[in-house]
C-alpha cells in the first residue's frame, strides 16, 4: 500500500506542476484543495491542462472524465487510477 501512496504523491507534485506551468501560477499557491474556479481556470484552459497531463503521464483521459474533473483533488485521482491500470497492463504484458 505505500507504493500507491507514494505513487499518488508524486502524481500530485506533478500535477500541480503541470497545472502551474500551463497556466503561469507558483506551484506554492495550488493545493489539492484547490478548485478550477478558484485558480481562474476556464474550460478552455482546462482543455489545455489535460493535453499537458496526457503529455506528462503518458494517459489517456476519456472525455466524459476529463468533463466532471473540477479541483486539483479530482485530477491527481483520476490519474493515479489511469497511471496504475496502465502499470498493470504493462506488468501483465511483460509477464
Amino acid at each position: 500500500m505505500s507504493d500507491v501512496s507514494g505513487m499518488s504523491e508524486d502524481v500530485s507534485r506533478r500535477v500541480i506542476a503541470v497545472v502551474a506551468a500551463t497556466q503561469h501560477l507558483a506551484p506554492e499557491t495550488i493545493t489539492l484543495d484547490s478548485t478550477f474556479e478558484q485558480l481562474g481556470i476556464d474550460s478552455l484552459d482546462g482543455i489545455g491542462i489535460l493535453f499537458a497531463i496526457e503529455n506528462e503521464f503518458n494517459v489517456s483521459i476519456p472525455d466524459d472524465d476529463a468533463k466532471s474533473i473540477r479541483s486539483i483533488r479530482e485530477m491527481v485521482e483520476g490519474v493515479s487510477k489511469l497511471v496504475a491500470a496502465a502499470g498493470e497492463t504493462g506488468a501483465a504484458l511483460a509477464g
